[in-house]
């Protein structure tokens, strides 16, 4: 989606390269988000680890995200007008100046603007 707008987004290929500390805590500083709220549990193991308890805190979640990288929900985007979790994957549109006029969803939906 954010191709078919005209942009050449950087793509983190978190899942080779990971995730650290730093990097999550900027993304979430910048989101005004806590680690549970980009914490993934489906997939992965979240619940193995017991991070779905409510009491984990936030510096155990993102050790965890580091050492388990699909634990981090995903797309984040970053632009110049925000930094987002993008689920559902439209919601990108909100950091893009320009808009693609349609964009095939990952379910292979067309969706036309």
């Amino acid at each position: 989606m954010i191709e078919a707008a005209g942009y050449a987004p950087l793509i983190v290929e978190y899942r080779n390269a990971g995730w650290t500390r730093p990097l999550l805590e900027n993304l979430l500083g910048a989101m005004g988000a806590k680690p549970r709220d980009i914490m993934r549990d489906k997939g992965t193991p979240a619940a193995e680890l017991g991070l779905l308890d409510s009491q984990v805190p936030d510096e155990a979640i993102i050790a965890a995200m580091i050492e388990h990288p699909a634990l981090v929900n995903r797309p984040i985007v970053v632009t110049p007008k925000g930094t987002k979790l993008c689920r559902p994957s439209e919601s990108v549109l909100e950091l893009l100046d320009r808009k693609p006029a349609a964009f095939t969803k990952e379910d292979g939906n067309i969706v036309q603007l």
